[in-house]
This record gives C-alpha cells, sequence and structure tokens, in this order.
C-alpha cells in the first residue's frame, strides 16, 4: 500500500531519514515500499543501502509535481531499466527547465499512478497507467464512478510523516519553503495529518472492504524488484580498447615519467613504481588513473597550470605522471594510505586549476567521456547554521529586532516566552534536516554505466550537469570521484610567469620544485615571515608560525601547513611542537608508541596518518575501523552511531593491551581536538610545493608576482595591501591611466599602473572600452579627443577625471571638471563621434583654478580607489594626531616594556577564550610600511575595539614567543585623518 513514500530529501517538505524510514517500517512489520521522493531520487540508493540484511522489499520510484506543488503522476520502476527511464525522463526536463508533461510518457519498464482526482476518463488509461486510492478513503469508492473500473486501481497511501508528531515540523518546513507566516499557509501547501504509517486495523479494512484492489496492488508489487551490487565499482572501466591495453599504457606513461623525475639509477624509487602499478592493476583502478592523467594532460596542452593534491600525492605513479608535483619517498609517504587492497573507501585525486580555467577542464571531461557518464557531484546542504532561526521565526511572525535578539542574546531575559521556545524547539529538531541541493567544490563522476542509472541530475547555475546527491551516497554506490577544483593561488602563478615573460623576456619552469627547494633565498623569506602573496603562508597566522619555527626547509613547511590548522592549534599542540622543534631532546614521549610511530613529529600527531598509526599501534584497532576514524576526523564520515562505537572500541583496545587509563585518554583528547580539520600529509606536502613556487616568484620576480596576487584578487588580504607590498618591493605606483592602463592591473618595467576595473563607479562596459578604442585608433591626445571618440557620459567621464586617469592631458582636474560640461553641448555633441581626416587641435579652455595638490588627489584616490596612492595613509594623519612611536623593526629591543606604536590596520581576527569571551588578534603596518602583530584580550578588548579601517594610536607591552614579538594591547585610538584641503576652504567660509 505504501506506493507513496517520501524521505526528507522532497526538501522542506518530507521529514523521515533514510535510516528511521527502515527501522521504522521493519518494526512495523511492513515488506513493501516504493520511495517516491518529489521530483527527486536522491534517498533511494541510500534507503536501500541501510535496508540491506533486514526483511524490506524497497521499490524505486518518483513523484513528479508540478510548479504549483501539484502532484501529475508517481513514476514506479519495474526494475534498473525502469529507474534508468524515470531518472532519464526527470533529468531532462530539470536541465532544460522545461514542465513536465500532464499526462505521463510511455517509459519501459515503468508504471504510473495518477491521483485520483486528476483522471475523469478511467477508461482511456494506458495498461501501464493507473489511479493511486487511500487506503483511508475507500468507503467513498462504493459510490464513486471509479468503482466500475477496478483494474485501474491500486492502493496507495502517502508518507511523509512517521507520525503526527512530525506534523509541526512539515508545517515549518513549508513556511520556510514558501517564505511565508504559518498562519498563511493553505490545506494545499502543506501535507494531511493522516500521510503518517497506518494502523493494522487501518489497512485490514481496506483489504477486506476491496480485496480485488488489494490484490491488484500486490500483484504490481511482486513484478517490482530492485536488485544493486554496492561492493562492485561502477567506475568507468576502460580508457582505451581493453584492460590489457589500459595497463600497457599506464606502465608506459609511468616509466617515461619515471625517466624524467629519477635517476636511471634510484632502485628504490623503480622498485616502488613497480609495486605501485601492480596494485593499481590487481584492484582495478588503471582507467582511473589514465583518465586522471588524461585531464592534466588536456589542461597542460592548453598551458594551464595545476596542483595535484590530496592522498593521491601518495602515488609515485602520479608523481611520473605529473598529475602531483610531490615526491612521495622524499616524504616517506606511503602508497597503502591512497590504495590498497584492504582500504574500505575509494581514492581520490585532488587537482586544483585555476579559478578561470576550471570551467574549460570541466567542459572538456564531459565532451571527452559524454553526457550520458559524466555529472558533477551534488551536496545536499542541511538546516545546520543558527541562521535558520531566522527564517523560523520569520515563520512565527517575529519581527526581524526579535530574531535579531534571540540570535545575537539568546540568554536575554526577553526571549524566555512560549513564540521563541517554539522556535528553538523546531530549530532544535531541524538540526542536519536535508535543505538544498547543492553543488560539491569539485567533484566529478565518470561511471561505466549511464549517470541515470543511479539518480537523476539537475542543472545548478553552474552549467553542467549535476548528480542529485552526494559523496557518502558515490561512495556507496561504488563510484569514484573526481576532485577537480578551483583557487586563485594558481591565478597567482599562471599570471606571474606571463607577465615575466611580457616584462623581461623570461621563461619560468614553475614545475622545477628541487630547484626552488634548493634556493638560498626562499628560506630567508619563510623564516621572516615575508610571505605576502604566497599561496597558504600569507596570512597573520602563518606568518607568525613561520617564524616562530624559524622554518628554512620544504619538509618544515610541510609540517607547518598541517600544524596550523584548528585541530593541532586548539589542543596545545602546536605551542608543543614548537618547543619539541627547538629543543628535540628536552621533552619526554608520551607514550614508547608515540616515539616509535610519531619520532619525526616529536609525537605530535600532526597529519590524518598519525590518527591511523596510533590507533593502530596504541590501541590495537583493526585499520578498517582506524581508517574510518581517520576520515571523521576530516569530516568525511556522517554516521555519528559508528563513529561512537570506533571510540569505544579505542579505549577497549588501549585497555587490553594494558595502557594506563590516563594516557589513554591524553591520546584520546589529541586524536579527538583534529576535528574536521586535519591534514593528511601529501596534502600538507602538495600545498608546500605550491608555496614554493609562489616563494620562488616573489623572491625573484616581486613586481610581477604582486601583479599575478592584485589581478588574480582573492587573496587572505584586501587589494590595496598587495599594491602597498609591491611598493615595498621597489616598484612605482601609479593610479589608474587613460593610455596606460587595462582593464586589469598593468605592469612597464617597475611602474605599476592599476587597473580600470578597481574604479569604483565606473561601469564595466568603459573599464573595457577604453582600452579597446586606445589598441585599436592609438593614445588619447586630450580631454576632447578622449570624449570625441567614447562618447562617454559626463558621469562616467566625471569618475575617471576625479581619480586622475585622464592627466595626460597636462590639465589640473579643477580644469577638466569645469570644461567636461561644455563638451556636452548640443553642437559639440552633433560633432561627437564623427571621423575626422586630419586630427584638429581642439582649443584648450584654461579656466582660472589652483593647481591640483597631492593630498586633494590622495583623497579623490581613497575615494573611488578605496586607498591612497599619491600619498600613503600616514601623510593623511592629522597634524595634531602625530605622536611619538617605535616601529615595528625596533620591536624585540622593547620586550617586555610599556610601547606606544601608530599602525594601519589590515586585518584582524576575533577567537573565543575557553569562557566563551571574544579576543582579538590584530595585523597592522607601521609608517615604513612594515608589518606588527597585538593581541587584544577580553579585559581590553571591553574597552577598546578596533574600529574600520584606518590608523590606530596603540598602547600596550611588548611580548615575545620564540622570537616572534606581538604588542597586548592595554589602550587603543583611532586617529583622524586631515581635513581635505576643497572641504576646509567650505568651512572656513560658513564659519566666516
Amino acid at each position: 500500500m505504501y506506493l507513496n513514500c517520501r524521505t526528507w530529501y522532497s526538501l522542506r517538505y518530507g521529514t523521515i531519514s533514510p535510516i528511521i524510514l527502515v527501522d521504522e517500517a521493519t518494526k512495523r512489520g511492513i515488506t513493501t515500499l516504493v520511495i517516491t521522493d518529489i521530483n527527486n531520487s536522491t534517498a533511494f540508493l541510500e534507503v536501500l543501502k541501510a535496508a540491506v540484511g533486514k526483511p524490506l522489499k524497497l521499490i524505486a520510484g518518483i513523484e513528479f509535481q508540478d510548479a504549483q506543488n501539484r502532484t501529475l503522476y508517481i513514476g514506479i520502476a519495474q526494475n534498473r531499466v525502469g529507474f534508468q527511464h524515470l531518472n532519464s525522463f526527470l533529468s531532462t526536463h530539470l536541465i532544460e527547465q522545461t514542465p513536465l508533461p500532464l499526462r505521463a510518457p510511455q517509459l519501459p519498464n515503468v508504471y504510473f499512478v495518477y491521483p485520483a482526482a486528476r483522471i475523469t476518463k478511467p477508461e482511456l488509461l494506458f495498461p501501464w497507467e493507473f489511479i493511486g486510492i487511500s487506503p483511508l478513503k475507500v468507503n467513498q469508492l462504493a459510490f464513486g464512478k471509479l468503482r466500475h473500473h477496478p483494474e485501474k486501481l491500486l492502493f496507495c497511501h502517502t508518507l511523509t510523516m512517521v507520525s503526527e508528531s512530525d506534523y509541526d515540523i512539515h508545517i515549518n518546513l513549508r513556511a520556510v519553503a514558501g517564505n511565508t507566516l504559518l498562519s498563511k499557509l493553505q490545506a494545499a501547501d502543506v501535507a494531511a495529518k493522516t500521510e503518517v504509517f497506518l494502523t493494522t486495523e487501518q489497512i485490514n479494512y481496506a483489504r477486506e472492504r476491496f480485496p480485488e484492489i488489494a490484490k491488484q496492488t500486490d500483484a504490481l508489487l511482486y513484478q517490482c524488484s530492485f536488485d544493486f551490487d554496492f561492493k562492485a565499482t561502477k567506475n568507468k572501466k576502460l580508457f582505451s580498447a581493453s584492460a590489457a591495453d589500459d595497463l600497457q599504457l599506464l606502465t608506459k606513461l609511468a616509466y617515461d615519467g619515471f625517466n624524467y623525475r629519477f635517476a636511471p639509477t634510484d632502485k628504490i624509487a623503480a622498485q616502488r613504481l613497480e609495486k605501485e602499478l601492480k596494485i593499481i592493476g590487481e584492484m582495478g583502478f588503471v582507467a582511473y588513473f589514465l583518465i586522471a592523467w588524461d585531464i592534466v594532460r588536456y589542461s597542460m596542452s592548453r598551458g594551464f597550470y595545476h596542483v595535484g593534491r590530496g592522498s593521491g600525492a601518495n602515488s609515485l605513479v602520479a608523481y611520473c605522471l605529473k598529475i602531483t608535483d610531490v615526491n612521495p619517498i622524499e616524504l616517506n609517504l606511503y602508497f597503502e594510505r591512497f590504495l590498497n587492497p584492504k582500504r574500505t573507501t575509494p581514492p581520490d585525486f585532488d587537482i586544483d586549476f585555476s579559478w578561470d580555467q576550471r570551467d574549460d577542464v570541466f567542459d572538456y571531461i564531459f565532451k571527452r567521456y559524454g553526457q550520458q557518464h559524466t555529472a558533477l557531484l551534488g551536496t545536499v546542504n542541511t538546516f545546520s547554521d543558527r541562521s535558520i532561526i531566522r527564517e523560523i521565526g520569520k515563520a512565527h511572525g517575529l519581527p526581524k529586532s526579535e530574531i535579531d535578539r534571540i540570535i545575537d542574546s539568546p540568554a536575554d531575559k526577553l526571549n524566555f516566552n512560549k513564540v521563541v521556545a517554539e522556535v528553538f524547539a523546531v530549530y532544535e529538531r531541524l538540526q542536519n534536516f536535508p535543505n538544498l541541493l547543492s553543488i560539491h567544490a569539485g567533484g566529478v563522476l565518470i561511471s561505466e554505466e549511464p549517470i541515470t542509472n543511479f539518480c537523476s541530475m539537475h542543472l545548478p547555475p553552474k552549467g553542467f550537469q549535476t548528480i542529485q546527491f552526494d559523496m557518502y551516497t558515490a561512495e556507496d554506490v561504488g563510484l569514484d570521484k573526481f576532485d577537480i577544483l578551483s583557487q586563485r593561488g594558481i591565478g597567482h602563478i599562471k599570471d606571474a610567469v606571463r607577465i615575466i615573460k611580457e616584462n623581461r623576456k623570461q621563461d619560468i619552469d614553475i614545475h622545477a620544485i628541487q630547484q626552488f627547494k634548493d634556493d638560498e633565498w626562499i628560506p630567508h623569506l619563510l623564516s621572516g615571515g615575508r610571505t605576502i602573496g604566497c599561496f597558504y603562508v600569507e596570512s597573520p597566522a602563518m606568518r607568525q608560525l613561520l617564524g616562530k619555527l624559524h622554518c628554512k626547509d620544504y619538509l618544515t613547511l610541510v609540517a607547518a601547513s598541517s600544524i596550523i590548522r584548528p585541530g593541532v592549534s586548539s589542543s596545545g599542540m602546536m605551542r608543543e611542537f614548537i618547543l619539541r622543534h627547538h629543543a628535540p631532546q628536552s621533552f619526554q614521549y608520551l607514550h614508547p608508541v608515540m616515539e616509535e610511530q610519531l619520532g619525526e613529529t616529536y609525537g605530535v600527531m600532526v597529519y590524518q596518518e598519525d590518527v591511523l598509526k596510533v590507533c593502530h599501534h596504541y590501541a590495537g584497532m583493526d585499520l578498517g575501523d582506524a581508517d574510518v576514524l581517520r576520515r571523521a576526523m576530516s569530516g568525511k564520515y556522517r554516521s555519528a552511531k559508528a563513529f561512537a562505537e570506533i571510540q569505544d572500541n579505542f579505549f577497549n583496545g588501549a585497555k587490553a593491551l594494558g595502557r594506563p587509563e590516563t594516557t589513554t585518554e591524553e591520546v584520546w583528547r589529541q586524536i579527538s581536538s583534529f576535528g574536521g580539520y586535519s591534514f593528511c600529509k601529501a596534502h600538507s606536502a602538495s600545498f608546500a610545493v605550491e608555496s614554493y613556487q609562489s616563494l620562488y616568484l616573489k623572491a625573484y620576480f616581486p613586481l610581477e608576482f604582486m601583479v599575478g596576487v592584485i589581478n588574480n584578487f582573492g587573496g587572505f588580504y584586501k587589494t590595496w595591501l598587495y599594491v602597498h607590498e609591491a611598493k615595498m618591493s621597489g616598484g612605482v605606483i601609479h593610479p589608474p591611466h587613460a593610455n596606460y592602463s587595462e582593464l586589469l592591473t598593468r605592469l612597464y618595467g617597475i611602474d605599476l599602473f592599476l587597473g580600470l576595473i578597481h574604479i569604483k563607479g565606473l561601469e564595466k562596459h568603459w573599464m573595457e572600452t577604453i582600452p579597446a578604442e586606445r589598441l585599436q585608433n592609438g593614445e588619447y591626445r586630450s580631454l576632447f579627443d578622449f570624449v570625441n571618440r567614447l562618447k562617454i557620459p559626463l558621469e562616467q567621464l566625471t569618475i575617471l577625471i576625479q581619480v586622475g586617469a585622464l592627466r595626460f592631458t597636462d590639465q589640473t582636474k579643477k580644469d577638466m571638471l569645469r570644461q567636461a560640461p561644455l563638451l556636452y553641448a548640443p553642437q559639440r555633441k552633433e560633432q561627437m563621434g564623427l571621423p575626422q581626416l586630419f586630427a584638429t587641435p581642439n582649443k584648450q579652455f584654461t579656466l582660472p583654478g589652483a593647481a591640483d595638490s597631492p593630498v586633494e588627489d590622495a583623497f579623490d584616490e581613497l575615494n573611488l580607489l578605496g586607498f591612497p596612492v599619491s600619498l600613503g595613509m600616514f601623510d593623511l594623519l592629522h597634524p595634531q594626531y602625530q605622536k611619538p612611536s617605535i616601529v615595528a623593526q625596533e620591536q624585540l629591543q622593547f620586550v617586555g616594556k610599556q610601547v606606544q606604536i601608530v599602525g594601519q590596520l589590515v586585518t584582524y581576527k576575533t577567537i573565543r577564550t575557553r569562557k566563551g569571551l571574544p579576543m582579538v588578534f590584530g595585523t597592522l603596518i607601521d609608517r615604513e610600511g612594515n608589518f606588527f602583530d597585538t593581541t587584544h584580550f577580553p579585559d581590553s578588548l571591553e574597552k577598546y575595539q578596533f574600529k574600520g579601517e584606518g590608523l590606530y594610536y596603540i598602547e600596550g607591552r611588548m611580548i615575545e614567543e620564540f622570537g616572534v614579538p606581538s604588542i597586548e594591547v592595554q589602550y587603543l585610538e583611532r586617529l583622524p585623518l586631515r581635513i581635505d584641503p576643497r572641504f576646509e576652504d567650505v568651512r572656513m567660509r560658513l564659519a566666516g
């Protein structure tokens, strides 16, 4: 009878999770369910997996609804073929964004069931079409005309909730979906309260009242089945004509790469390569490696840069194929972490491309491997953020001010009322409920069978078809993803190499990693924290860590890339690592196992692999369980119950081996502190390689590198700081210039002309048209020439004049601002844009007025660019607030002493202490342009806070840790800038 079962993947409608659905059905003795979520098949394979080994038959289906949320028909698959056709039918309409037909199509191996209210002429139905009758409404059937067509009737009960107690959750979901009040929901918007599990009495009554319908329903369900092998891989099986050809090709490519990466006499590397190729072949991942190689080969043929990372960097074969640039032998990375016969979860390659090139790579993958076999991986966004309180509060009719109070001050006594209590009750129950289908950060599936054999697809704004389930279901199904990711750091590198070629006529082999590791200058940048703009190592926290470690080599940077993560740092083990790094003989290991397994990292768990080692060797855990725990540490496991069982296994195993209880508790504390933040060693190593690429460019081509950073945006800091860094590196910074600037920032020698893209208020059309017209017809010669050729609106022209982009005219801004409106007089407009056989000089208007001043220019730049160029911020400081202070380079001379310093705020980060109080870490630059850091404890922060960008006077105590100084702030004051001279004149006239 359960022909219409909705799970919580009937988003913002259903309330039943797959596990609860299976458990509740089994408990009630139900033997058959048809899973029919609304306009998706997300849940089916997850429910099927949950029901393995249980006496429950599951049948696949989909409920098709129109744009008005009206059920058109329910599709029921007889088998996997029918399921594939249902998915294809739905996917076509979702991808093409066309409405569903009012009548179901004929699909092979598919039955369709219509709501009784939609059918007026049952005699016109085809053999595969039926009418669904609710078992709760059988008495109505006795008097309706449908009783004359019993051969077309099926018992079809709709299941949306386990019981009526879930109805409150359901209506809140519906209110959120409709962005409306609970009180305004209509009957058509919500499920009936009867859409719950039926009682035995209700089922028996319907079957006894109309046995022929019951028999017909049973017969239809009997004809349906769904066999699925969750153990077999579903990836594309072959890259070439046969498995033997694939292995032969992979072997050839690997040995070709081996000759590029290693000396022919390197026996250790040769033995490992042979071993890896054997395992890859035995486990059936040859095509998987070849596809990854093919993706990289294509990108390199287009001149794209990439970084291979993740567990794939454990593979020497991947290193030889140039999928990664990490030498696993150098870092003692074991291949079994990536792929081994006992591993219960699939491996994956993480391949990063520049943010502006990844879609091209996606396009190649879809065209190379076919639309039927390729899809982006979906993800399910859940109601896990406290922002859902805002949505629930709106549904209950609360005003914004009250909702803000509930979120910001939940303990406020005004929140203790019935409505707020209901809001929080719903919020608690909605935790981890699916909310919206979205797209994975970069996962791509390439399957042997059509993708629609597994699920339906839709088309997110990204523009590539996306399967409607997440990576957890993909893993359960046997589909291994390729992570094709994007990041701005690669864009920095890519553009810097191009600019070096343009500006210095030099070609850079950015993959010459060993050369970078051996470089003599890069260690100075690392240990000095001079890493602004460099991938992953430019944040204040990372620059401080590099300084504290006195980091001077690649291996130390690999460790730093992982210990900076919250898991290690929050446990207190980051500081312990630094102490042990500087004094490796001064500490005792927590336990001999820690020394034996973690000697390389001084007994500190730094990488995900360390979790495996400790769990296996300290607690005697099976490597399979240890790997589940390791995955949980990285946020890639979703079963809380399974995780709790593994935790128990850890303590029980340690106890059985006679480990001291207090030691075990401390070991577990360190393991659990990893949370969702730990890196595998190969991942850290890959990040460190990209960092070294950036560091090399910064060390030897600082201006070209900074322009690359500026033009890709997306760094840790705002644009003005990268412009500042370019100036500190010897660059001459120029505001945008109509005859030199492009859309993006351009470098000529050491002269850096800011791009037109940075001008606030300038329309993109003119950002692109100004350089395009200049390229086609030559430089602009005068204000008239500029206006005549472009026909630019006066408002846009005014912005360009104010920012200084028309300074080629040799006129003052004041003159041009006065002259500009005259160029737009009617007679002038008629002449604009007419072709000129000879360039006739336009008469220049020279009107009385003072020359432009650097201070005025700086204020215009501050207004239109967001930062001054003609002067620095310290030049704009109000004269009355010029205070005596130290500079950053003097900090270590004042350790333990009170200091005063003035700085320009760069960034700050707020954290919470263990008591829940706010604490801030600030980063500023001094008047010489050098960085210094501040620490704001809760008592100081209560009185003195940063109040936006600008200059600050700071008093505090200078402290130092491992040679890195910081100021404990005791007093802070935001300093005013001088008044723009143009406004000063107005102020004085008004005062006079």
